[in-house]
């Protein structure tokens, strides 16, 4: 990964990911999606799925996520 790049997110959920890397996009933020999970061993070892944005989009990404939970309590 590039430097400038930080990790805003991560489940061992795939779909999770998806649906928060969709909400990002559709609100203009770049995101990168990372698929640690390796379906051989999903069941006993997980690993996760990670999202990142550019740093210069951090704070508005970590709003939005912030804005998702709370509509979600």
């Amino acid at each position: 990964m590039e430097k400038d790049w930080v990790k805003i997110y991560y489940t061992n959920q795939l779909f999770r990911a998806e649906i928060i890397r969709g909400m990002l996009e559709e609100n203009g933020i770049n995101v990168v999606l990372i698929n640690r999970q390796d379906s051989t061993y999903l069941t006993a070892l997980p690993g996760m799925a990670e999202l990142f944005v550019h740093n210069s989009q951090e704070a508005e990404a970590r709003q939005l996520l912030a804005e998702a939970a709370g509509g979600l309590a």
